[in-house]
């Protein structure tokens, strides 16, 4: 499923994905476990209202690679 921020319609970064969250445009988001709770809480919290699928990945290492940005990333999602 990671391998699809690679090559899917996607956005990275905390505050880019609250928004498309609260407006509907997401199909599943991706957060790193090691980000920081208050980065991601707002996301999980948003997500579970919404009734969006989380993935959960180990570090935001790996997350920024999947998403084939250099940069760590908290988290990201794949637009619908």
């Amino acid at each position: 499923m990671l391998s699809k921020l690679n090559d899917g319609n996607k956005i990275v970064g905390t505050k880019q994905v609250k928004r498309a969250v609260l407006n509907g445009d997401v199909d599943i988001v991706f957060i790193a476990k090691d980000a920081e709770n208050k980065v991601t809480r707002d996301i999980e919290k948003l997500c579970n209202e919404k009734s969006v699928d989380i993935i959960y990945v180990n570090t935001m290492k790996e997350l920024g690679n999947a998403c084939g940005i250099e940069v760590s990333a908290a988290s990201a999602a794949l637009l619908k």
